[in-house]
């Protein structure tokens, strides 16, 4: 075999590698379920900060559910933010309550009673 066929016959094996291991890993955290999270998303606010690390994790967590969450970003939205006393991003108001930095699913759950 050519050596140029050797080459292009093991980029070809791995980008499927790759491919195969993106479709693998994202499996394994697909996300909330969309019923979740719009229940979620009814019953709270997200106040996030663009850059903010913390919230970018607490957006993979949903994973494509994310758009079913009210969020607001206090990069373009400081004045509403600093009427809030928002602080510190990620922060969510359920009921009133503020709950600062990255939450659970779970306690997500508990706390709108979804």
């Amino acid at each position: 075999m050519k050596r140029h066929s050797m080459i292009t016959l093991g980029v070809i094996i791995l980008v499927v590698i790759v491919a195969l291991s993106v479709i693998y890993f994202r499996s394994l955290n697909p996300g909330v379920p969309a019923d979740i999270a719009k229940c979620i998303g009814d019953k709270s606010e997200l106040y996030v900060k663009l850059g903010c690390t913390h919230c970018e994790d607490q957006k993979k967590m949903f994973g494509d559910s994310y758009q079913y969450l009210k969020t607001i970003d206090c990069f373009y939205n400081l004045d509403l933010c600093l009427n809030k006393s928002i602080q510190a991003t990620p922060t969510w108001i359920i009921e009133g309550k503020q709950y600062v930095g990255l939450q659970q699913i779970e306690t997500l759950q508990r706390v709108t009673g979804c």
